[in-house]
């Protein structure tokens, strides 16, 4: 599988790439981002991203649905798929069911045009904050499951659970075969929140201040988003049982038991 490379000379708390098919939408978004101090750079189409991003990282995509060929959705599912950088959505059609179909496959957050540049800006810096201190994980060694003692407090370096093994510095997740599941930023604040929170009804805005900071302007719909692409991940492979129980009319609890080690 191909993955995109990692320049450490590059700034990447400031590179953008816009993807859309529109010309003047283009030339409006990068002049206005980088007189807010952002590197900005430009494609056309899908197929011109890609070539960005095999010379280049990107701190963040701001990608458009509606292009002619390759679709938006489409290339946001190769991001996903390859490991790539968060994505914002931009789309003409805003309805409900397109925005929840674009953060179920995998974006950090959409936006309907046209919208207005200052809010496009605020949504970016949200979540450049979000992801600016996540490590990387790529080329990172699985380390057999040490003893684990009890309580899941919020200082532990890996956690245990129905036999899976999330590693809070790495951001590595195992199932219970020992198979790495990738995670998107989103889904791992989202499941770091409820292993730290273990057996107790979080409410969807709990969950939202947990996972995604009290500067956030994320919404209910986007906690019950990512929650249905956890549960779809964590039902991989023998473990079938749901791990996440939809409390009615008050938000998510995370069922098992919770182990830790301060040992990753």
């Amino acid at each position: 599988m191909i993955r995109y490379p990692i320049r450490r000379n590059v700034n990447l708390s400031t590179r953008i790439l816009i993807v859309d098919d529109d010309t003047g939408i283009r030339s409006l978004v990068a002049s206005f981002l980088e007189k807010h101090g952002f590197q900005v750079d430009a494609a056309g189409h899908p197929a011109e991203m890609r070539e960005r991003l095999a010379q280049a990282d990107y701190a963040l995509i701001v990608l458009d649905v509606m292009m002619p060929g390759e679709d938006g959705l489409s290339a946001l599912r190769e991001l996903q798929r390859v490991g790539g950088p968060p994505v914002i959505m931009l789309s003409a059609v805003g309805t409900d069911i397109d925005r929840i179909v674009g953060l179920e496959i995998g974006a950090e957050d959409y936006l309907a045009k046209p919208c207005n540049p200052r809010e496009l800006l605020a949504r970016i810096r949200t979540v450049l904050r979000r992801t600016a201190h996540a490590p990387a994980a790529a080329g990172a060694v699985a380390t057999p499951a040490p003893a684990a003692t009890a309580g899941a407090g919020a200082d532990a370096a890996v956690l245990y659970f129905a036999g899976w093994r999330i590693d809070l510095e790495t951001r590595l997740l195992h199932d219970p075969q020992d198979q790495p599941v990738d995670l998107s930023d989103g889904e791992f604040r989202l499941l770091r929140a409820l292993v730290q929170h273990p057996r107790r009804v979080l409410t969807r805005d709990q969950l939202v201040q947990y996972a995604m900071g009290a500067e956030s302007d994320s919404y209910d719909r986007a906690i019950d988003v990512q929650v249905s692409r956890l549960r779809r991940k964590l039902a991989s492979g023998e473990a079938r049982a749901d791990l996440i129980r939809t409390v009615r009319n008050e938000g998510y609890m995370f069922v098992p038991a919770v182990t830790r080690t301060r040992d990753a």
